[in-house]
């Protein structure tokens, strides 16, 4: 069974395989979650299986609804399938769109629900082999330096996230903390 996901057609919002909105570069729905804990942001590195970008580094957990799936309830669904993580208080931050190419001849064109969250502690969690081959915590200004040096190595959402909306994902106050 394919995995269908909200996507504009002609204007409408409209349930679209998950495969056809990259290969058609079809705008779409998205969310993206960045867990930060004391000053560090919790990355993720895709799994090799993925159909793209694999072995990049991208934010903690990033993905698309499912039709009818709320923005909220498919991050915090996510965060547990990724991650093992539940039982965490998400923060609305910003509603983002961007368009980039991926690789393979597909394209996310994608209207992202961003989120983050804060823990005092990293969480209890567990890696699903099938989306995440490894997990780090980096501090914010160390992640815009490695992205700076070798863009290669991290996702062009993450590298677009960082580079143009970090005042809209992480607030001045929150920046200054991560310093």
């Amino acid at each position: 069974m394919s995995l269908m996901i909200p996507a504009w057609v002609n204007g409408v919002l409209t349930p679209v395989e998950k495969l056809e909105a990259h290969e058609k570069g079809l705008k779409h729905k998205a969310i993206s979650v960045f867990m930060i804990c004391n000053g560090k942001i919790l990355i993720q590195r895709r799994a090799l299986e993925k159909y793209h970008t694999p072995g990049l580094w991208a934010n903690t957990c990033c993905t698309h609804p499912l039709w009818n799936e709320a923005p909220e309830d498919c991050a915090m669904r996510r965060m547990k399938e990724e991650l093992a993580i539940e039982n965490i208080q998400l923060i609305y931050r910003d509603r983002i769109e961007y368009r980039a190419d991926v690789g393979n001849g597909l394209i996310e064109h994608e209207v992202v629900d961003l989120f983050i969250t804060h823990v005092d502690a990293p969480p209890p969690m567990a890696a699903n082999p099938d989306e995440v081959m490894d997990l780090r915590w980096v501090e914010y200004h160390d992640l815009l330096a490695e992205v700076q040096r070798w863009p290669s190595r991290f996702t062009p959402w993450l590298r677009i996230y960082l580079d143009q909306h970090s005042n809209r994902i992480f607030s001045p106050d929150m920046v200054r903390a991560m310093a």
